[in-house]
C-alpha cells in the first residue's frame, strides 16, 4: 500500500492541484498576452514605419490664352504616366486630335486642394490655348491643373522605402487576390489557422523539405513588423501569440491594409521596396488604383519571392506565376472566362519609374531639404511619409542639366580645361518659384553644390544695379544721359591707386548711359557709380535681395562682391519683375501622408525698386541681346525677344550670364573651383549654356506692358539734351514723363551746336604733342 501510494502520489498531487495550476498558467498566459498587447499597440496604432518624404514637382496649370503648345502638354502627360489611346475613356488616358487634347485626368490631392477626376478637352489656336472644356460637367473652365509628378523620395539613411496607401487607394481586386492566393481563410480565422499549419507540416514531411508554409497574412505581418528572421519554436510561438492579439484588437481591414503597406516586393538599389503602393510605381509607373488585373496578379504573385519572380530579370517564371494567380481568381469566380483568357494571353509589360530614384537632381534636392528642415524640424514627422510639394519643373530641370553638361563638356575639350565647372539656377519671374538648379557639370552626383554655395565675384552682372540706382533719379539721369569715358583713378581699401579700364583698353570720351550698359563699358559705369555714391550702389544691391553687408568701394561698381548663382538669380528676379521682389523658394506646401496640411507658403512680395526705372533697365538689357555683349543670343533666336547681362571677372576667372524671357530668369556661372583663369568672358563661357537651355525649353518672347508714366522721348546724341522730334542727330528712347523738361527746338540746337565729344589722344599724338 505504501509503495502504491508513493507511485501514484504525483498523479494524485497533480489531480488535487490541477485547477490551481491551471489558474496560475492562465494568469501567466494572460500576463504574457497583456505584455504582447502593449508591444503591439505601441507600434501598430502609431507610426508603424519610418517612411521617406515624397517629393512632388509643381503641378502644371493650364489657363485660357496661355502660350503653351501641344507638345509641351504631351511631355507632361508622358511624365505623369498617362497612356495615349485613340479615344480616352479611362482614368490616366489621353487622346490627340487636330489642335486638341482630350485628357481623362486623375483625381489628386495638392496641399489643401482636393481635385476630382475630370475629362478635359483642350483646344488650341496657334500656340495658345483657346478653350478649356470639362466634358464630364459640360462646362468651360478658365484654368485647370494636372496632378504633380512624384520626383523623388528623401530616403536619407533608411534601408527600406514604402508609399503609404489608405483604404480608398487600394483596389478591391488586390485584396481579393491576396486573400485567395495567400490566406483563403483570412476572414474566418483568429490570426492563426491550425489546420493550415498541420497541412503544411504534413506536406513538408512528405517532401523532406519546406515546400509549403502555414502562416496566415496576420502572421506574415507580425513576422515583418516585429520579429527577426530567427528560426525557432519560441519565435513561432511568439509570432502566433502576436497574431492572435492583433486579430483580437484590430479589424480585418486594418490588418489587410497594414499588410499591403508592409510586404517586401523588391529592391531599388540599396533600398528595399515595401508595399504595393510603391511597387506599383516602381514596376508599372502608375498609381495603385490604375493597375489592371494582369498587373495586380503580377505583384500578388511576387509576394512568394520578389527576387525569384522578378518581372524584368525573371520574366518567364514571373509570367507563369502571374497566370497561376489569374487561374486562382478564375476558379474562385472573380474573373469571367473572357476576362481570364484575355488576361493570361496579355504580355508581361513593366515600365521603370525614374521617380523612385532617390538620388535624382541632388542640387535641387539640397534646396528642398534646407527648406523642409526649416518648416518641419521634427525628424519623426519628416519620416512619416509626408508629402512635399515643390516648385520644380522637371522638364526644365532635365533640360538645364543637359544644356549645362553638354556645353561644358564641349568647352572643356575645345579649350583643354578638364577641371571646368558650372552651375545654373532657373526661377519663375512672377512667383519666385525655383524651376531648376544644377550644381555641377555632373548633375547626377551629389557633392559640392556650386549653385547654392559657390560665392564668386560677379563682375559686370552688377552693372544693371548701378544703372537702376541712377535711373531712379529721373531728374538727373535718363537713358540718353552722357557719361564720361576718360581715364580715372580711385583709392582702394589699402590706399593704393585703382585705375579701371574698359575691356578693349579704349576710352571714348563720352558715351550715352544706354550704350554704356549695352556694351558693358567699365569706366563710364564706375564714373556713374561715383556720381550717385558707392554706398547707394550697395544699398540698391541689398534692396534687390542681397542680404549681406556690402563695402562701398569703387570696385563694387565692377562687381567686386561675391554672390552665389542663387543670390544673383534673386537680384535678377527683381529686375526682370520690374522691381517687385518675390523670395526665391523651392517649397510650396507640406502635408501628412493622409493629406492633412502641415505647412503652406503664404504669397509675399515687396516693391524694392521703382517700376519705371526697372522698365528702362529691362529695355537696356533687351538691347544687350540684340546689339551688345550678348548679341549672339539675338542672332540665334531671331525675332524671339530676350534680355540679359554678361559678366566677366578679373583675369577671366569667372564667366557669368543672367538672362530672361517672358517667364523665366536664368543665371549661369562657369569657372574653376580653385579660382584659376578659364579665359572665357561671359559671352563665350556662360552665355552658350543659357542659349543651349533656351533651345531645349521653348522660351516665350519677352513682353512688358509699356507703363503709362513713360513716353518715347528724343535726345540729342552728342549732348543727351531733350530735343524736339524731327531734329537731326537724335536718339529716341523710353523716358519718364514727369521728369522731362522743355524740349530744345531744332533752331536752338542749330544756333548752339554741341561740342564734339573729347576723344583720347593716340600714342603718337601724345608722343609728338599733336
Amino acid at each position: 500500500m505504501k509503495i502504491s501510494a508513493i507511485l501514484y502520489s504525483p498523479f494524485a498531487w497533480f489531480k488535487r492541484h490541477f485547477f490551481k495550476l491551471a489558474f496560475v498558467m492562465l494568469i501567466i498566459v494572460a500576463a504574457y498576452l497583456v505584455y504582447i498587447d502593449a508591444q503591439v499597440k505601441k507600434q501598430f496604432s502609431g507610426n508603424k514605419w519610418e517612411v521617406p518624404a515624397q517629393i512632388y514637382a509643381r503641378p502644371l496649370r493650364l489657363t485660357l490664352k496661355q502660350e503653351i503648345n501641344v507638345a509641351e502638354v504631351k511631355d507632361e502627360l508622358a511624365l505623369l504616366g498617362y497612356r495615349q489611346v485613340a479615344n480616352a475613356s479611362a482614368v490616366g488616358e489621353f487622346s490627340v486630335g487636330k489642335n486638341t487634347l482630350t485628357i481623362y485626368r486623375r483625381a489628386f490631392q495638392y496641399a489643401d486642394l482636393s481635385a476630382p477626376e475630370r475629362i478635359l478637352k483642350i483646344n488650341w489656336k496657334g500656340e495658345r490655348i483657346d478653350e478649356l472644356r470639362l466634358l464630364d460637367s459640360k462646362e468651360n473652365a478658365r484654368s485647370v491643373m494636372l496632378e504633380p509628378w512624384l520626383i523623388s523620395r528623401l530616403v536619407g539613411g533608411l534601408s527600406e522605402d514604402r508609399m503609404l496607401m489608405q483604404d480608398a487607394d487600394i483596389p478591391e481586386m488586390l485584396k481579393v487576390a491576396l486573400i485567395q492566393v495567400e490566406d483563403n481563410d483570412f476572414y474566418e480565422h483568429h490570426g492563426i489557422a491550425p489546420l493550415s499549419i498541420v497541412r503544411a507540416l504534413f506536406a513538408n514531411i512528405v517532401a523532406g523539405r519546406t515546400v509549403q508554409g502555414g502562416s496566415t497574412l496576420t502572421q506574415q505581418l507580425v513576422k515583418n513588423l516585429y520579429l527577426t528572421r530567427e528560426r525557432s519554436y519560441i519565435r513561432k510561438l511568439r509570432e502566433a501569440a502576436m497574431a492572435i492579439v492583433i486579430d483580437a484588437r484590430y479589424s480585418k481591414e486594418e490588418i489587410l491594409n497594414a499588410y499591403i503597406n508592409e510586404v517586401f516586393l523588391g529592391q531599388n538599389g540599396a533600398v528595399a521596396v515595401h508595399g504595393f503602393g510603391l511597387a506599383s510605381h516602381f514596376y508599372f509607373n502608375k498609381p495603385l488604383v490604375e493597375l489592371d488585373i494582369t498587373e495586380i496578379a503580377t505583384l500578388v504573385g511576387m509576394v512568394k519571392g520578389p527576387s525569384f519572380y522578378h518581372p524584368v530579370r525573371r520574366k518567364d517564371r514571373t509570367l507563369e506565376r502571374r497566370n497561376l494567380v489569374l487561374r486562382i481568381l478564375f476558379d474562385g469566380q472573380y474573373l469571367s472566362r473572357s476576362e481570364y483568357e484575355r488576361a493570361v494571353n496579355a504580355p508581361l509589360v513593366t515600365s521603370s519609374s525614374p521617380s523612385l530614384a532617390s538620388g535624382q537632381h541632388p542640387a535641387f534636392m539640397d534646396k528642398v531639404r534646407d527648406e523642409l528642415y526649416s518648416v518641419v524640424p521634427a525628424a519623426e514627422t519628416r519620416l512619416s511619409g509626408v508629402k512635399v510639394y515643390t516648385t520644380l519643373d522637371i522638364n526644365a530641370q532635365r533640360r538645364a542639366e543637359e544644356a549645362l553638361s553638354t556645353t561644358v563638356a564641349r568647352q572643356s575639350q575645345a579649350r583643354n580645361l578638364p577641371a571646368l565647372e558650372a552651375a545654373m539656377v532657373v526661377s519663375d519671374i512672377a512667383s519666385g518659384e525655383i524651376r531648376a538648379i544644377v550644381g555641377s557639370k555632373k548633375a547626377e552626383f551629389a557633392g559640392f553644390n556650386r549653385a547654392l554655395n559657390a560665392y564668386r565675384p560677379i563682375g559686370s552682372l552688377i552693372k544693371p544695379v548701378v544703372y537702376l540706382a541712377a535711373l531712379e533719379n529721373p531728374y538727373d539721369f535718363h537713358l540718353a544721359t552722357r557719361l564720361v569715358d576718360e581715364p580715372v583713378e580711385f583709392d582702394d581699401r589699402e590706399g593704393k591707386k585703382w585705375r579701371p579700364q574698359n575691356a578693349d583698353k579704349t576710352f571714348r570720351g563720352e558715351v550715352s548711359l544706354l550704350d554704356a550698359l549695352v556694351m558693358s563699358y567699365n569706366v563710364p559705369s564706375v564714373n556713374l557709380a561715383a556720381q550717385i555714391g558707392f554706398d547707394e550702389v550697395g544699398a540698391t544691391l541689398q534692396r534687390l535681395g542681397y542680404n549681406k553687408t556690402v563695402e562701398p568701394l569703387p570696385s563694387l561698381a565692377l562687381g567686386a562682391v561675391e554672390l552665389s548663382p542663387l543670390e544673383v538669380n534673386q537680384i535678377y528676379q527683381v529686375i526682370s519683375n520690374t522691381g517687385v521682389l518675390k523670395p526665391l523658394h523651392a517649397l510650396n506646401a507640406v502635408s501628412t501622408h493622409d493629406n492633412q496640411l502641415i505647412w503652406k507658403r503664404t504669397d509675399s512680395f515687396q516693391r524694392r525698386a521703382d517700376e519705371d526705372a526697372s522698365y528702362l533697365v529691362n529695355y537696356a538689357l533687351h538691347k544687350v541681346t540684340k546689339e551688345g555683349t550678348a548679341k549672339a543670343l539675338g542672332a540665334a533666336f531671331g525675332s524671339l525677344n530676350m534680355a540679359g547681362k554678361t559678366g566677366t571677372t578679373d583675369d577671366y576667372r569667372d564667366s557669368w550670364f543672367s538672362g530672361f524671357d517672358r517667364n523665366l530668369v536664368t543665371t549661369v556661372w562657369v569657372g574653376h573651383d580653385d579660382n584659376t583663369p578659364v579665359n572665357m568672358s561671359g559671352a563665350s563661357g556662360a552665355l552658350p549654356i543659357f542659349a543651349a537651355f533656351q533651345k531645349l525649353n521653348s522660351p516665350k518672347t519677352l513682353s512688358r506692358s509699356f507703363p503709362s508714366t513713360l513716353t518715347i522721348a528724343h535726345f540729342n546724341q552728342d549732348t543727351g539734351v531733350l530735343t524736339q522730334a524731327g531734329c537731326p542727330n537724335l536718339v529716341s528712347v523710353p523716358a519718364i514723363k514727369d521728369a522731362l523738361g522743355e524740349a530744345l527746338t531744332c533752331q536752338a540746337l542749330k544756333d548752339n551746336p554741341p561740342e564734339p565729344p573729347k576723344k583720347e589722344r593716340s600714342f603718337l599724338e601724345r608722343l609728338f604733342g599733336w
